[in-house]
C-alpha cells in the first residue's frame, strides 16, 4: 500500500558534521519525545485510513448484496428463496408490506410449511414474524400496516394452519406463538395501542392489535409454562395500559372480553408477588381499573380458584398504593383530611388540619388520573359492586378470606369512602356478615392469645381488622335494645366477651412495648397499614364496647383489668415519673394520644385504654399528677390572689375578677355584705368552697340560658345560636376554668352533666343511644328508620335536619346539598348517624370547645382522658355509693367540748347509723354541700369532716359550715331530741352559719 502522507519512516541524517550550537540534555529529551508523538500520530492516521477504506468496501459490498437480495426476492416473493431474502434484508417496511400483500392475495402463507422445507420455513417464519411485529409497532396508525397485521393474526390463528396443513398445522402455530411471547409480543402490542391513543378508536389497525392480544392465550395449552408466561406478560404490559377499554372499538372490546381466559386466572396464583414487584407503582392503578372492567361481569361464573386469584392480585396491588389514590382529585389532595362520615368531625369550618405521620420523607405521588379512569375506580367501593362480590364470595365460601383482605386494603386506600363501604357490608344479606366473620375466621384465630404477634401468620389479621372496623361502625347506630337482643346482626354477649378480650390483649401488647419505634415504623404483612394504625383501630373498637359496658354492665368482673399482670404500685410510680419527665422535656403540653403512646407506654395505656387500670388506681394517679403540679407551682414566687365578691352578685363578680386570673394559684375570697362591708373571717379554703358552691348554683341554673336539661335531669350547653355569641362563649370558658379549679382542689360538685357533653371533654364519639335522653321522639324515629323493611324512599326523607330558633323553623344540610339527596336503604345508616351526631355534637360544638378550653387551663387534657364519661362524673361529684358511717367516723375531727367518747357524740353516731341511705345523703349534703361521698372514702374529704360544740340550748337546730365541712351540734340530752332536730335541720335545709 502506498503511503498517503509521504514516507515518514525515512531517517533524516545530518551530513554537515557536528553542529556548532551546543544542545542541552533537556532539549535532546524534548526532541525525542516530540518525534515519538509524531510517529504515534502518523500510525493512528494510517490505521484510521485503513478502517475507512474497509468500511467503504463493506458498504459497497452490502449495497451490492442487498441489491442482489432484492432482485432474488422480487423473482420469488412467496417462495423459500424470497423468504430467506426477506429475513436477510431485515427491517425494510416496503419489502415486508410487499411480501405480506403477496402471501395474502395468493393464500400461500403456509404453502411451504410441509415436506422437507417445513423446518426451514418455521425458522424463517419466526424471524419474519418478529420483523413484521417491529414494523407495525413503529407505525401503528398506518393503513399500510394492516396487511402485515393480517399476516401476524393468521400466523397465531390455528384455524388457518390446520386448514392448510391438517392437524400438524396446530404445532406450527404453537411454536410461532411461543417464540412471539418469548420475544416481547405483548410489549410491542402495548406500545402500539398506547401510541394510537384513546381518541382514535377508528384506526383500522386496532381490531388486529386486539386479536393479537387474545390469540396466544387461546392457542397455548393452559397447563403449559408458555401459557403462564403469556398470561404474566398480558398482565404486566396490556392490563396496565391506561384507559384500555376506552381505546378499543366496541366490537373488538366485546371480542377481547369474551376471549380473555379469565377462568384460568388461577395459573397466576404463584406469581402474584413477582407481578406486583415487576409492575411500576403508577401502573398498578390502571391494572386495578382494567382488571375490574374485564372481570366484574364474570364474578358469578368465575371458578373459585380464579376468583381467589383475582382478589389476591387486586389486594396485592391495592396494598402498595398511597392512601387517597383512588379518591377524586378534590379528596385525594394530600392536604385534605382523611375523614369519613363516621369520624367525629363537628364542623365544616376552615380549621387547620393536622395529620400524624411516622416519617417526614416524601410520600409517593402518582401522575394525575384521567377522569374516565377515576370514574371506573369509584365503582370499586360502590354498594352495587360490593354486593356482587359478596354474593360471589358467599356462593363459593372459600373466597371470603380473600375478599376480606381486599376489603381491608380498600378501606385503607379509600379512607373517605370507608364508612360507606362498612355500611354496605353491615346491610348485606340482612346484616349477618359480622357474626359470620367472627365465627368462621376470628373466633379460633391465635391473635390475642399469643403475645408474639409478629410470628403469627399474616392471613389472620385481615378478618380481625375488618371485624373490628365493622363492629365499631355498627355500634354508632345500634340501640341498646338491639345490642342486648342477641340479633343476627350483632355478636352475642358471650362472643363479645371473648372478642373484646382478644382485642384488649392485642392493644395492651402494642401499648406496653418498650420499643415504640417498631410500632411506629413496622407494618402488618400484606397490608398497607402500620402497627400504630392497627392499634388505633382496635382501641377505637374497645372504647366503643367499654362505653356500652359502662352504661349497662354485661362483662365479667375484672374483664378489663390488667392488675393481675403487672404490679400496680410500680405502675403508679412509673406513670407519675413519666408524666414528670414529659413536663420537664421540650414536648408540647397538648400531645395527641398517639404521640403520648410513643413517649410513654404507661401514659399511652392511661389515655387510650384507661379501663385496663382500675378506676380507684387512676384516681390515685390523677391526684398524684395534681400534687406534683402543685409542688412545681409552689416553687413559683407568685403569691395568692385576693378577690372581693359581693353577696348578691357572686356569679358576675366571680366572672369579672377571675375570668383571666391564674386559678392554679391560691385564691383568697372576701365576701362583701349588703352594706358594702367585708365579712369577718380569714379564707383558709373554706370561704372559697362557699363561693364555689354558690357560684355553681348560679351558673348552672337553666334559667340563665346557658344550660338545658335532658329528660334525666342532666345538663348540657344550650344549642341555641344565642349561646354561641362571644360574650356567652366567654362565660362557658369561665365556667370550665372554675370547674377545673374544683377538680384541682378536690371539691365535689352537685351537678350532673349529660354523657354526650362529657364525651366532648374526652374527645370521644357520641352514640345513637345518647339521643334517647335528649330527644326521645327523634330517637324513636331513627330506630324506626333503621329497622324499616319497606322502601325507605317512600318516607320522603332527605339529608337535612329541622331546627327552630326564635319561632322560625329552618332546615340544615347534613351533607353538601343535603336537601337534594334522598335517604335510601343504602345510605340510611349514614343519615341516622349524621342526624344524631348533629344534635349531640355539632349543635354544641362552639360551646363545648369554649368550656373545654377553660377546663384545660386548669387540668391537663391527658389527665382527664384517663376516665370515661361515667367516671368523670364521679370524679366531679363523688361516687353514687352508700354512705359509710364508720368510715366517716374514723376520719372525723372534734372541737370545743367534744371528743369521740363524749355522750352527745356517742348518741349522734348511733342516730346516724340508724338513718337510711336517703337520710344519710341528706345529712352529707347538709354538712358538705354534696350528697355523694368521695370516691376513695372520707379521708379524701378536704377539709376533713368536723363536729363542734354549739352550746347547751336544746331548742336550737344543728347548723353547718359547708365551706369547711363542719357540723355545729348543740349538746342534746336525749337520743329522740337529737334525732328529731337533726332530721328537721337536714330536711329543711337550715341556713348556712359562718362563724
Amino acid at each position: 500500500m502506498l503511503p498517503l502522507f509521504g514516507d515518514e519512516r525515512r531517517r533524516e541524517i545530518n551530513l554537515g558534521g557536528s553542529s556548532s550550537v551546543t544542545t542541552s540534555q533537556a532539549a535532546i529529551l524534548n526532541q525525542a519525545r516530540a518525534r515519538r508523538i509524531e510517529r504515534e500520530t502518523v500510525r493512528k492516521r494510517q490505521d484510521s485510513a485503513v478502517t475507512i477504506q474497509a468500511w467503504w468496501r463493506g458498504i459497497t459490498d452490502s449495497r451490492r448484496v442487498r441489491r442482489e437480495l432484492r432482485e432474488l426476492f422480487t423473482g420469488d416473493v412467496t417462495g423459500l428463496t424470497g423468504l430467506r431474502c426477506l429475513v436477510l434484508i431485515g427491517q425494510d417496511t416496503d419489502f415486508l408490506n410487499k411480501w405480506a400483500v403477496e402471501v395474502l392475495s395468493q393464500g400461500s402463507l403456509f404453502s411451504l410449511a410441509h415436506g422437507r422445507d417445513r423446518e426451514h420455513w418455521l425458522v424463517l417464519m419466526r424471524q419474519v414474524f418478529f420483523l413484521l411485529l417491529r414494523s407495525v409497532s413503529d407505525r401503528p396508525r398506518s393503513e399500510r400496516a394492516v396487511s402485515c397485521l393480517q399476516v401476524l393474526c393468521a400466523l397465531l390463528n390455528p384455524a388457518f394452519a390446520v386448514e392448510a396443513l391438517g392437524f400438524s398445522g396446530n404445532q406450527l402455530t404453537v411454536s410461532i406463538t411461543e417464540y412471539a411471547v418469548r420475544h416481547d409480543l405483548y410489549q410491542y402490542l402495548a406500545r402500539s395501542i398506547q401510541t394510537i391513543g384513546p381518541e382514535t378508536k377508528n384506526a383500522p389497525t386496532l381490531p388486529f392489535f386486539v386479536e393479537l392480544i387474545y390469540r396466544p392465550l387461546n392457542t397455548l395449552e393452559r397447563s403449559s409454562e408458555a401459557f403462564l408466561q403469556c398470561f404474566r406478560s398480558l398482565v404486566i404490559h396490556i392490563l396496565t395500559t391506561p384507559l384500555l377499554p376506552n381505546r378499543i372499538p366496541i366490537s373488538s372490546l366485546t371480542a377481547l372480553s369474551a376471549k380473555l381466559p379469565l377462568s384460568s386466572l388461577s395459573v397466576l396464583s404463584t406469581s402474584i408477588a413477582e407481578l406486583v414487584s415487576t409492575i411500576p407503582l403508577q401502573s398498578h392503578v390502571h391494572l386495578i381499573a382494567n382488571l375490574y372492567a374485564f372481570t366484574s361481569p364474570r364474578y358469578a361464573i368465575l371458578p373459585l380458584s380464579s376468583l381467589k386469584t383475582y382478589l389476591q392480585l387486586m389486594t396485592a396491588s391495592l396494598s402498595i398504593l398511597p392512601v387517597h389514590v383512588l379518591d377524586p382529585p378534590s379528596v385525594s389532595d394530600a392536604r385534605a383530611p382523611t375523614m369519613s362520615w363516621a369520624d367525629d368531625g363537628d364542623s365544616e369550618s376552615e380549621q387547620p388540619q393536622v395529620t400524624v405521620v411516622t416519617s417526614f420523607s416524601p410520600t409517593p405521588r402518582l401522575p394525575p388520573l384521567d377522569a374516565r379512569t377515576q370514574k371506573r375506580l369509584q365503582i370499586l367501593p360502590s354498594p352495587s359492586h360490593l354486593n356482587s362480590l359478596l354474593k360471589a364470595a358467599q356462593h363459593d365460601h372459600g373466597a371470603l378470606p380473600d375478599l376480606v383482605s381486599w376489603l381491608v386494603n380498600l378501606c385503607i386506600v379509600c379512607p373517605t369512602r370507608k364508612s360507606k363501604i362498612l355500611s354496605t357490608l353491615l346491610l348485606y344479606g340482612g346484616g349477618g356478615l359480622v357474626r359470620e366473620i367472627y365465627r368462621d375466621y376470628v373466633r379460633n384465630s391465635p391473635l390475642g392469645k399469643n403475645e408474639n404477634m409478629s410470628s403469627l401468620m399474616a392471613s389472620a389479621w385481615p378478618p380481625l381488622l375488618l371485624l373490628t372496623e365493622l363492629y365499631t361502625q355498627s355500634l354508632l347506630t345500634m340501640g341498646d335494645d338491639e345490642f342486648f337482643s342477641n340479633s343476627r346482626t350483632s355478636l352475642s354477649l358471650d362472643e363479645l366477651v371473648a372478642f373484646s378480650r382478644a382485642l384488649f390483649n392485642i392493644a395492651f401488647t402494642l401499648y406496653w412495648r418498650d420499643d415504640q419505634t417498631k410500632i411506629q415504623e413496622g407494618g402488618v404483612p400484606g397490608l398497607n397499614l402500620r402497627w400504630v394504625g392497627v392499634r388505633d383501630k382496635i382501641t377505637k373498637c374497645l372504647q366503643a364496647i367499654h362505653a356500652r359496658d359502662s352504661r349497662k354492665p354485661f362483662m365479667p368482673e375484672n374483664h378489663w383489668h390488667i392488675s393481675s399482670q403487672i404490679d400496680m404500685n410500680s405502675f403508679i410510680d412509673a406513670a407519675v415519673f413519666e408524666e414528670q419527665q414529659l413536663d420537664e422535656s421540650s414536648a408540647p403540653r397538648t400531645l395527641t394520644k398517639r404521640q403520648l403512646s410513643h413517649f410513654s407506654p404507661r401514659l399511652g395505656v392511661l389515655n387510650n385504654i384507661p379501663f385496663a387500670v382500675q378506676f380507684e388506681t387512676r384516681v390515685l394517679i390523677f391526684r398524684r399528677f395534681v400534687e406534683n403540679d402543685k409542688w412545681n407551682r409552689n416553687r413559683d414566687t407568685r403569691g395568692r390572689i385576693d378577690v372581693s365578691i359581693r353577696r348578691g352578685h357572686i356569679a358576675q363578680d366571680g366572672y369579672d375578677r377571675l375570668a383571666e386570673a391564674d386559678l392554679r394559684a391560691p385564691i383568697a375570697i372576701t365576701f362583701i355584705d349588703q352594706f358594702g362591708e367585708p365579712e369577718a373571717g380569714i379564707d383558709g379554703g373554706g370561704v372559697f368552697k362557699e363561693f364555689f358552691t354558690s357560684l355553681c348554683k348560679e351558673v348552672f341554673d337553666t334559667d340563665r340560658g346557658l344550660w338545658l336539661e335532658t329528660k334525666r335531669n342532666e345538663i348540657y350547653p344550650n344549642p341555641h345560636s344565642y349561646a354561641t355569641e362571644p360574650h356567652n362563649l366567654n362565660w362557658y370558658r369561665f365556667i370550665g376554668r372554675i370547674l377545673g379549679k374544683a377538680l384541682y382542689k378536690g371539691i365535689l360538685v352537685e351537678v350532673a352533666f349529660a354523657g354526650f357533653f362529657l364525651a366532648k371533654w374526652l374527645d370521644k364519639q357520641s352514640f345513637l343511644d345518647d339521643l334517647a335522653s335528649l330527644d326521645p321522639d327523634l330517637y324513636q324515629g331513627l330506630i324506626f328508620l333503621k329497622n324499616y323493611t319497606g322502601d325507605v324512599e317512600d318516607l320522603a326523607l332527605n339529608f337535612t335536619v329541622a331546627i327552630e330558633e326564635f319561632g322560625v323553623a329552618k332546615a340544615v344540610d347534613l351533607i353538601p346539598d343535603g336537601s337534594n339527596v334522598p335517604v335510601t336503604r343504602e345510605n340510611r345508616l349514614q343519615y341516622i348517624y349524621l342526624t344524631s351526631h348533629y344534635r349531640l355534637s355539632k349543635q354544641i360544638k362552639l360551646q363545648s370547645e369554649a368550656f373545654f378550653e377553660g377546663l384545660s387551663d386548669m387540668i391537663d387534657p391527658k389527665w382527664l382522658r384517663m376516665f370515661n364519661q361515667q367516671e368523670l362524673q364521679i370524679l366531679l361529684g363523688g361516687v353514687n355509693a352508700p354512705v359509710d358511717v364508720q368510715d366517716l367516723r374514723i376520719h372525723t375531727q372534734y372541737g370545743g367540748l367534744y371528743d369521740n367518747d363524749e355522750p352527745t357524740i356517742q348518741t349522734f353516731w348511733k342516730v346516724l347509723e340508724d338513718f337510711d341511705q336517703e337520710q344519710r345523703r341528706l345529712f352529707l349534703r347538709f354538712v358538705t354541700s354534696c350528697s355523694r361521698p368521695p370516691l376513695l372514702g372520707f379521708k379524701q374529704l378536704n377539709p376533713l369532716f368536723a363536729i363542734r360544740d354549739a352550746g347547751s340550748d336544746e331548742h336550737r337546730l344543728p347548723t353547718s359550715s359547708t365551706c369547711v365541712n363542719l357540723l355545729k351540734l348543740p349538746r342534746y340530752t336525749s337520743e329522740k331530741k337529737l334525732r328529731d332536730k337533726l332530721l328537721q335541720a337536714i330536711s329543711s335545709g337550715a341556713g348556712f352559719d359562718l362563724s
